[in-house]
């Protein structure tokens, strides 16, 4: 017969075994958050640099995985993609300033999900315009996947790295530009911009002008540093940007906290032209 003392016990024993499994899975949902926080800020990383974590990003995701959830992987809402390999080039400089600053680019980037245009604000992002037509006239950003989609904390789909890794970069930087962009007003990228990935860590100035090939397209308003440089707008295409965020996206990398888009999203061709 157990004794009342031994019945304290063992309801101890029971209560802290308990806590110890909330705690347990307190943590386990802490590191989900941080690496989903991770993910957002990610959009940084550009050619292995560091990535910048703002507190202005911060906030929770309870997420868990599809298994784990009983819910299933998402239809892909995307089509094969069209024959041909990523680029491999790279150069040592960055191109000659060919752009002309009083002229209007439009680009048409034809997805696997459907078409996306973008209109090139030379004017005030001279070398990163160039720099971006200077890539498509190459064939650079052909073949390649967007690597990237972030649905938490902010809305953004990040592509032009051949490589898919997020460490990928034409072999040159471009100098950030355009910072002060009155559109940046209250630390928000507004719907339908369009800016450059880059690798700075927030505190060292000798990381910031680090942008290369890899840029992203923001479908909702979302809340960053003025750090990136915004080139471009959406002109054409938020439907299939909201298309493949509905397909949601992966879960986090554990290595580099990169969350992947469901969807097969790559860019057959991009082309620029000016008028």
């Amino acid at each position: 017969m157990v004794s009342k003392d031994q019945r304290r016990r063992q309801l101890a024993r029971e209560k802290y075994a308990r806590q110890q499994q909330r705690r347990t899975a307190a943590q386990h949902r802490a590191r989900r958050r941080n690496a989903v926080i991770a993910g957002a800020v990610a959009v940084a990383l550009a050619a292995g640099g560091a990535v910048y974590a703002s507190t202005a990003l911060i906030g929770g995701d309870d997420r868990t995985s599809d298994a784990a959830a009983g819910s299933h992987r998402p239809d892909d809402p995307c089509r094969t993609p069209a024959k041909g390999s990523p680029s491999r080039q790279t150069w040592k400089k960055e191109p000659t300033m060919s752009v002309d600053t009083s002229a209007s680019y439009a680009v048409k980037l034809a997805t696997t999900c459907g078409t996306i245009g973008l209109k090139l604000d030379a004017g005030k992002a001279p070398h990163t315009v160039n720099s971006f037509a200077f890539l498509a006239r190459q064939g650079f950003f052909d073949h390649s996947r967007c690597h990237r989609l972030v649905d938490q904390g902010i809305h953004v789909l990040q592509c032009g790295d051949p490589t898919a890794t997020g460490s990928g970069s034409p072999g040159y930087t471009i100098p950030d530009e355009n910072l002060k962009d009155p559109r940046l007003k209250g630390g928000v990228y507004p719907a339908g911009t369009v800016a450059m990935a880059n690798s700075y860590d927030g505190r060292n100035p000798k990381t910031r002008n680090s942008g290369g090939s890899q840029f992203f397209l923001v479908y909702q308003d979302s809340k960053l540093p003025a750090n990136y440089t915004p080139f471009g707008t959406i002109t054409g295409g938020m439907d299939v940007l909201r298309k493949i965020a509905a397909a949601g996206a992966t879960e986090p990398d554990p290595q580099t906290g990169n969350t992947a888009p469901h969807a097969t999203v790559v860019i057959d061709r991009a082309t620029v032209t000016k008028s």
